[in-house]
């Protein structure tokens, strides 16, 4: 089987290129202002990225999922060396170095996990409420989900439990078994935060304890933990509706948040491009996600629709975390703002899932 297909260019979703590549601007001009130094590396990402999306967007998603349990082999052995030979930034092992490159493999697991799960939950399509197939999923899932948890990285976890739920409902799980499940967790997880905040718990790190400390009890916490989002929350304020131009009375000019162009990256654009310049980014996310999802309702398979489903939920997970940390809506955590923060590999990965979207809306039903 050939790894192409005859195209037809009027298949190709030009609009989601055009939007994804529109935010990806946004974040350029956000990075350079956060920090200027970092806006050359920024752009070369973008420019990477966009040359990955093009060529993956030109390879059938059909022959690459053929290969879907090489994919979770390798992404197992990743997560593995991450652990055994990787590098040590701030107490957390998260890079893998290669000569003078790193990358962040745990970004590249949320596009591994939608491309493996696409193709098995595909192949059990009818069993999907089958207790057996249900558990075999959660087996499959739950390595990825430790070895990102020891690296220590709870955030990506997180989204990466919360992608996997998303995945098992798009794949076609029991609402019965969806309440069922909700009716266990809710409780569960309230009983969690309840043992998570009391003195010598046994499942957070210390650090990120303090953290859920500081998101519920932020003023206790305001020379600390909590110090960052306050400071992102003054820095949004001050930009009100077209962006603060007094560079005296700046936030982020006086320093006083740490890593701007990354995780509080949303606090840069609302002080520099005010209540206007945040709904811009979130309403191009919210269309590219839109625009995923369409795509994704015109797959010819089971699958297709399940790429487009699981791309579409990662960047509305990421997004929903990273701007509800900066707005201290959520506690504190390292999720990348999709397409707009600072960090190579996530920009890569990001660029990989709209590439494969790209192939699936090159393959509508009508070639059935």
């Amino acid at each position: 089987m050939k790894f192409t297909k005859p195209y037809h260019i009027k298949d190709y979703k030009f609009n989601l290129v055009i939007l994804v590549i529109a935010i990806s601007v946004i974040g350029i001009v956000a990075v350079g202002s956060a920090k200027e130094e970092l806006q050359g590396r920024q752009i070369f990402g973008v420019i990477l990225g966009i040359l990955v999306m093009v060529v993956i967007s030109l390879i059938d998603y059909v022959w690459i999922l053929k290969l879907y349990w090489l994919m979770y082999a390798a992404n197992i052995a990743l997560l593995t060396l991450v652990l055994l030979f990787g590098k040590n930034v701030n107490g957390a092992t998260r890079w893998l170095a290669i000569g003078g490159f790193q990358f962040q493999p745990s970004d590249l697991t949320k596009i591994l996990t939608i491309l493996f799960f696409a193709k098995f939950m595909m192949k059990h399509a009818e069993e999907m409420s089958n207790k057996k197939i249900i558990l075999e999923c959660i087996g499959l899932m739950l390595p990825s989900l430790l070895l990102v948890y020891m690296q220590p990285n709870l955030s990506t976890t997180l989204c990466l439990a919360a992608l996997f739920c998303a995945l098992l409902f798009m794949g076609g799980l029991s609402y019965k078994i969806i309440g069922r499940t909700l009716a266990v967790v809710i409780p569960v997880g309230v009983i969690f935060i309840v043992i998570a905040i009391q003195p010598n718990q046994p499942f957070l790190k210390d650090y990120q304890q303090e953290r859920i400390l500081a998101w519920l009890e932020p003023e206790k916490y305001a020379d600390e933990e909590a110090y960052q989002q306050k400071n992102s929350l003054m820095a949004i304020g001050a930009g009100q509706l077209t962006g603060n131009k007094d560079s005296t009375t700046s936030v982020k000019n006086g320093n006083f948040i740490l890593e701007p162009q990354t995780d509080f990256i949303f606090a840069i654009i609302g002080e520099d491009f005010g209540f206007v310049g945040c709904c811009a980014v979130i309403i191009l996310l919210l269309l590219i996600i839109i625009e995923c999802i369409l795509i994704g309702m015109k797959a010819q398979d089971r699958a297709g629709q399940l790429i487009c489903g699981g791309v579409a939920a990662l960047i509305g997970i990421q997004t929903f975390i990273n701007i509800g940390v900066a707005t201290m809506l959520l506690p504190n955590t390292g999720l990348s703002l999709p397409f707009v923060s600072y960090g190579l590999t996530s920009i890569v990965c990001m660029y990989m899932g709209i590439g494969f979207v790209l192939n699936v809306g090159l393959q509508p039903k009508k070639y059935q």
